[in-house]
């Protein structure tokens, strides 16, 4: 039994008559990704030297596309960490010569962040086995079953996103 149903039951017993489906289901939601992310995911960025936050970074900048830079701001709201958080990480990024503090090309005020060669290359050596681990994370799920939970999962986060 999962840690939902446990408490499901316990607090049916303490409190019957509550309607408990929607803890339920963001209790699995929560334990999901955490099971994920743990057993499947870190241990990936841990092989390569990286946190999990670190190879959001790089990850952002990668897709981003040419020429694989961003302000901080953009990196920012992009991979949901605090601004501090954010600083730390480009510190120690930068550190590593996986990406680089450039000067903005068109404010004299303001700086980008980019992938350097090197965190280019480790992105993309690290890409294939990243995706390999998202697939065996989700292996327990038929293609019908993983289509239906992503587009449920979209529905619900485009009802909880605040309108911009």
């Amino acid at each position: 039994m999962d840690r939902a149903a446990v408490a499901r039951a316990q607090w049916k017993r303490e409190v019957p008559g509550l309607e408990l489906e929607p803890m339920v289901l963001l209790g699995r939601l929560a334990e999901a990704a955490h099971l994920a992310m743990t057993a499947k995911l870190e241990p990936v960025f841990a092989a390569n030297g990286l946190t999990r936050g670190e190879f959001d970074v790089l990850a952002t900048l990668r897709r981003a596309g040419p020429p694989y830079a961003l302000t901080p701001t953009e990196l920012y709201r992009a991979t949901m960490v605090s601004s501090g958080g954010m600083t730390a990480r480009i510190d120690r990024l930068e550190k590593a010569g996986l990406i680089a503090r450039k000067p903005h090309p068109e404010d004299r005020r303001a700086l980008m962040v980019a992938l350097t060669p090197k965190g280019r290359k480790k992105m993309d050596a690290m890409l294939p086995g990243y995706v390999e681990s998202q697939a065996e994370a989700v292996s327990a799920l038929t293609k019908a079953e993983r289509k239906a939970l992503s587009a449920s999962l979209e529905k619900l986060i485009a009802a909880l996103s605040p309108e911009d």
